[in-house]
């Protein structure tokens, strides 16, 4: 069964699972989830897959480093620059 989180959502979600943790076992306990972005989702595992780290020592580590594969969708509001003004 697919579910569905928020990405404010996905520290909590990976606080389910054991620490220290392999990148691969984590991906794939996270498959089929998708995360919703503000524009859009992915499926969690595979994000989790496209992180170069190996190994997480926490759910924090693993939300740190996931901070860095999030795709531009994830950010902010669809459109927003960074301050151009």
């Amino acid at each position: 069964m697919t579910s569905e989180i928020n990405l404010s959502r996905v520290e909590d979600e990976f606080r389910d699972y054991s620490y220290p943790a392999a990148r691969e076992d984590l991906s794939d306990s996270c498959a089929g989830t998708t995360v919703l972005f503000a524009d859009g989702d992915a499926d969690l595992g595979d994000l989790v897959a496209d992180i170069d780290q190996e190994r997480f020592e926490s759910a924090e580590d693993a939300v740190a480093a996931l901070q860095n594969v999030l795709p531009i969708e994830a950010l902010g509001e669809p459109g927003q620059s960074d301050g151009d003004a």
